[in-house]
């Protein structure tokens, strides 16, 4: 008699559940607490600018380089955060960004000159700018792409919120003669001290190191060249004609070395910008919208708190009032598109109206002048707000659900990479242009009225001028500033282009995690 031995069946699968809501909330607090400090210290000290750069006796430039700075930094290293994540413990690294923060909000709130505070907000950049990488790449590892929306909701709204609080505190520090506009700097301080801690507690991830060597050849080549070029935009029509040879080396310098970078990172095990995810369409298409956005959004909304105080005439509490409508209608987008994303798993319709929403936006602002009507003024402001706040978040998860997820952070840091190169570029190309204009516009206005003209290319203190000069100058505020809205509209044109060709692609159901385990 033979006996057959049977084998024992084969064990269950054991299937991932994804975390519940609490859980990942909870796992997120101290990485939500960062970003609403980031985007708090930012954003704080929109109204306070103008304050700012009159007591430290700044110019028209000193007030674009201000926020030039800690932009280029915080772009010119998301690439390489993004790519230390994919590498390295991530809750390590983002409490690190927190830390270089925290260091860059002290110096500069006990800056007694432009130069030191233009250092100050260099760091700053640099924090930011691993915030900026790593908080997204954070929340994809825990979540699937279909549950992301939702996620991405609140972390919007956490955006939202911390843009909405960050003008109405810096225009009351700076209201307030017993604080003043150096607080705008400290207050962070302890706030992020407290995320550090929050996100030692709470945020539990595996920690991920590959025996690999990092491209810091091609970071520091890709910085360098993006460095020049913002160099040489921020520069160009005011310190130096825009035909001239300084902008012959420095364009042509920028490029070359952007090519270098280029050639080392094709040739490099471990690029710090993968030059296999520009094969992607989704990637690349996104990539380009996020550019176009971050180009339209950041160089025409960042000197909206000036045109406030120098064009209405309004104090700092006031324009951070001024601005509400703008961020509720950027909060409850993308609340809301969150949610409808999780439900439906359709995201190519909020893409869309975001850009027809983003352009219309900025069409309407290019009409403003010296004697918009505030609640006129509050309607522009709030279409704008509701594209911007449809296409943020929502092209970096189009993009991370296209992408293997061993590319994860490198992806993630792309998009965030070109959207603040964007903003960069904005932001120096047409702050150059608004100080020519405003130039150009107060000389012809103080001849027109027999003025003699003082003091060009300093910032105003329009409680100090007569009225004929200050009305002069508000006029002129006015009118550069809406030129600024109109020169973005082709940008967010363009933008739009780019999201009808990408593909309507089913958000996946596994995170990150889960898929980078299974293959």
């Amino acid at each position: 008699m033979t006996s057959t031995a049977t084998a024992p069946p084969p064990a269950p699968r054991q299937e991932h559940r994804e975390p519940g809501r609490r859980v990942v909330l909870q796992a997120l607090s101290g990485l939500m607490m960062g970003m609403f400090v980031s985007i708090l210290a930012s954003t704080v000290v929109a109204n306070a600018l103008p304050r700012i750069i009159s007591d430290l006796g700044g110019s028209q430039s000193a007030y674009t380089w201000v926020v030039t700075t800690e932009l280029l930094a915080m772009t010119a290293t998301v690439p390489l955060w993004g790519k230390l994540s994919d590498l390295y413990s991530k809750k390590l690294l983002v409490q690190l960004s927190l830390g270089l923060f925290l260091v860059g909000s002290l110096v500069a709130g006990l800056s007694q000159g432009i130069d030191v505070l233009l250092v100050s907000r260099i760091v700053q950049g640099v924090g930011a700018g691993g915030l900026t990488a790593l908080a997204p790449v954070i929340l994809a590892t825990i979540v699937s792409p279909r549950e992301l929306g939702r996620y991405s909701g609140i972390l919007g709204a956490v955006f939202a919120v911390g843009t909405v609080a960050g003008p109405l505190i810096g225009g009351v520090l700076v209201d307030t003669p017993w604080l003043g506009w150096r607080w705008c700097f400290f207050i962070g301080v302890p706030l992020t001290a407290v995320a550090i801690v929050l996100l030692q507690r709470t945020l539990n991830l595996p920690t991920t190191r590959k025996e690999v060597r990092v491209d810091y050849l091609g970071a520091a080549l890709l910085m360098t060249g993006v460095s020049t070029l913002l160099v040489w935009s921020s520069l160009a029509g005011n310190q130096f004609p825009w035909g001239s040879w300084w902008t012959v080396v420095l364009v042509g310098g920028g490029l070359l070395i952007l090519v270098a970078a280029l050639v080392v990172e094709s040739r490099v095990p471990e690029p710090v910008l993968p030059l296999s995810l520009f094969r992607i369409r989704t990637v690349t298409l996104s990539i380009t919208a996020s550019f176009l956005v971050g180009v339209a959004m950041f160089g025409g909304t960042v000197f909206l708190s000036q045109y406030f105080q120098l064009s209405l005439g309004k104090t700092p509490t006031q324009a951070g009032l001024l601005s509400l409508p703008m961020i509720f209608a950027m909060l409850i987008s993308s609340t809301v598109s969150g949610q409808l994303i999780s439900r439906t798993g359709k995201w190519k319709s909020h893409l869309v109206l975001g850009g027809v929403l983003l352009i219309a936006g900025l069409g309407l602002l290019g009409t403003i002048s010296a004697t918009t009507p505030v609640v006129l003024l509050g309607c522009f402001m709030a279409v704008l707000g509701f594209g911007v706040g449809l296409l943020m978040q929502n092209l970096v998860l189009v993009a991370q659900n296209d992408v293997p997820p061993r590319d994860l952070g490198a992806a993630t840091s792309s998009i965030s990479f070109f959207r603040s190169l964007g903003g960069s570029i904005g932001v120096s190309v047409l702050g150059a242009v608004l100080a020519n204009r405003v130039g150009t516009l107060t000389a012809e206005g103080f001849a027109a009225a027999g003025i003699p003209v003082s003091g060009h290319g300093v910032v105003p203190n329009l409680s100090q001028l007569p009225e004929g000069v200050a009305g002069v100058v508000r006029s002129a505020y006015g009118v550069a500033t809406s030129e600024l809205f109109l020169i973005g509209v082709p940008m967010a044109v363009l933008a739009l282009v780019a999201i009808l060709f990408i593909k309507q692609i089913p958000l996946k159901t596994q995170s990150a995690g889960e898929r980078l385990a299974e293959s």
